[in-house]
């Protein structure tokens, strides 16, 4: 296998850790308690370059590759509250990259470029209550009226949607089906756009997640994103960034998980020796490990494949798939490990348990990247 990652890219995985153990980590259960996190961090993360890695740097990004992706996405893990890192990969990986890639130089200008530095807060509109994976049935609909837009409809399970500036938003522009779907830049204060509820989550709490809803909004026609008509293949293809850095990310925080709890069980003593010297655990770990091990090859062959521009869908959902499952089990046995300790909401390992069940259920679930893996290889 080889090292894809050179020391620069080591390097900056150390400054993003710095950064995170330092404004992130102390804050942890006092941001879940909370709700919510300051908008401040937003900031932070554009000021040193967090939120726009592999954007364009005529628009304040750093054009670097997606190994820099996958370090950041690894060193986010260390922040102990896995609600302000999906804010902020939301900003970064989910909500911008579209923009990047196919906005106009003014919507890259309006939206991008202060996304990035994190001056403004971007969110992602494409779930419905009726619509997640699904996006062939969307129901918000875009209407052209002149040199306007009009939007009707909601949105669901919205991520930094309580306090976002813009929506990149997917709404029906055709007649049923995929090719009536269109992509804008909708800047949130616009008359007739309201939140209509703050989600009360059971897990990624520090996370704002809310239903949406557009009444007669108005937007310029200058601010769909590419043509009209052509946005479910950008949502598709964006929703594989949205899945690789969720496999990534998990990987990560099944390999602190296992770690945090070795390190206990070392510290830990039961009937005369450590808790980690009895054989069932050791095997227990050794299994995890493995399987874990086997699981970041899959995950770094679907990185290279999209570094490469290849499209792997198949592996990426593969990735998704293999590692959301795992952690369920993995995070399931560390909270065992620690007894009491791990039914606390004051140890880590507690709020990692409640919120790793979100891997098979958000970005698609586990049930829809099975039946995308079979149609892939011909079932």
């Amino acid at each position: 296998m080889p090292n894809f990652f050179t020391p620069e890219h080591e390097a900056f995985r150390k400054s993003v850790r710095q950064w995170v153990e330092r404004e992130l980590t102390p804050h942890a259960l006092e941001w879940d308690r909370a709700g919510i996190f300051p908008r401040e961090v937003f900031k932070q993360a554009g000021e040193l370059g967090f939120l726009g890695i592999n954007h364009d740097p005529k628009y304040g990004g750093s054009g670097l590759d997606y190994w820099y992706v996958t370090a950041f996405c690894e060193a986010l893990t260390y922040s102990h509250n896995a609600g302000v890192n999906m804010a902020l990969l939301v900003q970064s990986q989910m909500a911008t990259p579209i923009i990047n890639e196919i906005g106009t130089d003014e919507q890259k200008r309006t939206f991008l470029e202060p996304a990035l530095k994190g001056e403004k807060v971007a969110a992602l509109g494409v779930s419905e209550p009726g619509a997640g994976s699904d996006v062939a049935n969307l129901k918000t609909t875009a209407r052209k009226v002149g040199d306007e837009y009009v939007i009707n409809g909601s949105k669901m399970w919205i991520t930094n949607g309580t306090r976002a500036d813009f929506i990149t938003l997917a709404a029906r522009t055709g007649p049923e089906g995929y090719g009536g779907i269109s992509l804008f830049t909708f800047p949130t204060d616009v008359k007739g756009f309201s939140v209509s509820k703050k989600l009360d989550k059971i897990g990624n709490l520090s996370s704002d997640t809310a239903i949406l809803y557009f009444e007669d909004c108005r937007i310029p026609a200058r601010y769909v994103l590419g043509e009209q008509d052509e946005g479910f293949y950008h949502v598709m293809t964006n929703f594989q960034g949205e899945r690789l850095t969720a496999a990534i990310t998990t990987v990560a925080a099944m390999e602190k998980m296992v770690a945090d709890a070795v390190r206990y069980g070392n510290e830990r003593s039961a009937f005369g020796k450590p808790l980690i010297k009895f054989q069932v655990w050791k095997h227990k770990f050794v299994e995890h490990l493995s399987n874990i091990e086997a699981c970041k090859r899959l995950t770094y062959h679907a990185v290279e494949l999209f570094e490469a521009k290849e499209n792997p869908v198949k592996e990426i959902s593969m990735a998704k798939l293999v590692a959301g499952d795992l952690a369920q089990k993995v995070a399931y046995d560390c909270q065992q490990f620690y007894g009491g300790m791990g039914y606390i909401e004051e140890t880590d390992i507690a709020r990692a348990w409640r919120d790793i069940r979100l891997i098979t259920i958000g970005g698609g679930t586990s049930e829809i990247m099975k039946e995308i893996i079979s149609k892939l290889v011909g079932f």
